[in-house]
């Protein structure tokens, strides 16, 4: 008899590990609340155009590659990937930019124009980078459940690229002296919802995949890829159910045996919980079966940043935009603290705005654009009341992309959609509305996240930005491998060469390219 796998959510880590599991053998069944595939990763369609909810940038597409390749299949034949170049335009509020790009030589002379001297230590920084990912392999490919984990040898040798007293700002600054040069480098914290001034130096290896390995845009948007991992695990008998709501799990003291939904009760050998993180056990499961991570724990955590977002369909003069954009507020220290405070709306925020038919012709009808806005925002907080904010914060950030360049957008927009810290809370069922999950501060790292084999429950294993390694696309894919591993392991599924192996081992055979 087949092993019964129940995984709660149809985001990208739980539809990758679906794909795993039942490559293995086991009975899957994914139930979603929602009436599409994605989660955070879903597509919003409406009058002929489509937008990505959550992530827009791809990056480091082997990892899903091998997760398809484990299936018998090709990533390829499904979606295709294009690849940018420029990646994307950095604007600087206090005045120059950068259009970025994976060929070092354009990438030198962009950042000559703003400081030549940081310009030739771009190669220093890159290869630096590119071993501190290497060394770091084993951290993102393995589970980390005690101190054992730690003294692996492996892991220890990677300690020494960790820099733990330096934040990402400040490891910059061994090689870049322009703060707008450090900014080009330091931005992509805010994928893990973070500040580059308190996010790990760890961290400075998300510029590195971008800028060692490239920006990514699938057609049809990044929901394109989670509808196409979702059509594939069917193809592979998981069964998806749309339109069926979690409400509650039953236990055999600690041992999840069920989960329950609006529909019906579905028994469970595993379960996997692809739901966000802190909601999930705050509502799901009695606060008396969790220890380490009770409600009063879960409150004491710190939860990243949130995002103001607008989707809007206009008319299409907007073929100057790049297909993304990143505008860089001139104070972006002051504006970083305003997020982090969470006592009030950053009043000169930096914006980031996507027009995918710079790219991508299928995301909005003839004459038409797809654009998306993202401005970072506090997640929700007792100083900020979004029922009386929303409507001036709309205005604030479309007086904002005018004075950037990008004007009267709401004359010429058909279609408008706008989303809050409380619209990721209620529709998305997203923990204070922190849409990139819990922070990724020193103290919430490694062991000290939420396990992928859940340390307070018998049977319940977690796949998502929530648990280890952490948020970000590849992060989750190659967490949702470490989890279906323990997953296989623990119900005696066959292990493949296929499981077992990683992306990044490809990691010194791409530099050798490089």
């Amino acid at each position: 008899m087949s092993q019964r796998v129940t995984i709660v959510g149809a985001g990208p880590g739980g539809l990758a590990a679906a794909l795993l599991l039942a490559r293995h053998g086991a009975d899957v069944t994914v139930l979603e609340r929602r009436d599409r595939v994605g989660g955070r990763c879903s597509a919003i369609e409406a009058e002929g155009f489509r937008f990505d909810m959550g992530p827009t940038f791809f990056l480091y597409p082997r990892i899903l590659e091998e997760i398809f390749e484990a299936c018998g299949t090709r990533l390829a034949d499904h979606v295709e990937m294009r690849k940018l170049d420029p990646m994307y335009r950095l604007v600087f509020e206090g005045g120059g930019e950068i259009r970025a790009s994976d060929r070092i030589e354009e990438l030198q002379r962009q950042v000559s124009r703003l400081n030549p001297h940081d310009a030739a230590n771009l190669p220093a920084f890159l290869e630096d980078n590119r071993r501190k990912l290497t060394a770091f392999r084993p951290v993102l490919e393995n589970p980390f459940e005690g101190v054992k984990d730690y003294l692996r040898p492996d892991v220890l040798k990677s300690l020494r690229f960790l820099r733990p007293t330096a934040s990402v700002d400040k490891d910059l600054s061994r090689y870049f002296d322009d703060e707008r040069v450090r900014l080009s480098f330091s931005f992509q914290s805010k994928y893990l919802g973070m500040s580059p001034f308190r996010c790990p130096s760890l961290f400075t290896i998300l510029s590195y995949l971008e800028y060692g390995h490239g920006v990514y845009h699938p057609i049809g948007g990044c929901a394109a890829v989670v509808e196409a991992m979702a059509d594939l695990a069917r193809s592979m008998g998981v069964d998806i159910r749309l339109n069926e709501g979690v409400t509650g799990i039953e236990f055999d003291r600690r041992r999840a045996k069920a989960v329950v939904t609006d529909q019906g009760r579905h028994e469970c050998d595993a379960l996997v919980m692809n739901a966000d993180f802190a909601h999930a056990m705050t509502h799901l499961v009695p606060d008396h079966l969790r220890r380490k991570w009770t409600d009063a724990k879960i409150d004491r955590k710190k939860f990243s940043c949130s995002t103001f977002m607008m989707w809007l369909g206009v008319d299409d003069t907007a073929a100057d935009l790049d297909h993304h954009t990143i505008f860089l507020a001139e104070d972006y220290k002051r504006n970083i603290r305003q997020i982090e405070d969470g006592r009030e709306l950053p009043d000169r925020p930096s914006v980031y705005v996507q027009n995918a038919g710079a790219t991508d012709p299928t995301m909005a009808p003839p004459g038409k654009r797809a654009l998306y806005v993202l401005v970072p925002v506090p997640h929700q907080s007792e100083h900020i009341d979004w029922s009386k904010e929303k409507a001036g914060y709309r205005r604030l950030v479309l007086d904002r992309l005018a004075e950037m360049g990008v004007p009267d957008l709401e004359r010429r927009a058909t279609f408008e959609k706008v989303f809050t810290p409380d619209d990721w809370r209620d529709g998305l069922h997203v923990h204070k509305g922190a849409t990139f999950n819990l922070a990724h501060n020193l103290t919430q790292m490694l062991g000290f996240r939420p396990h992928n084999r859940f340390e307070d429950l018998d049977g319940v294993y977690l796949v998502g930005g929530g648990t280890h390694p952490g948020s970000g696309l590849p992060v989750i894919f190659e967490g949702a491998r470490i989890t279906s591993k323990l997953i296989a392991e623990d119900l005696n599924l066959t292990l493949t060469p296929a499981l077992r192996q990683s992306a990044l081992d490809h990691e010194p055979a791409l530099a050798a390219a490089e």
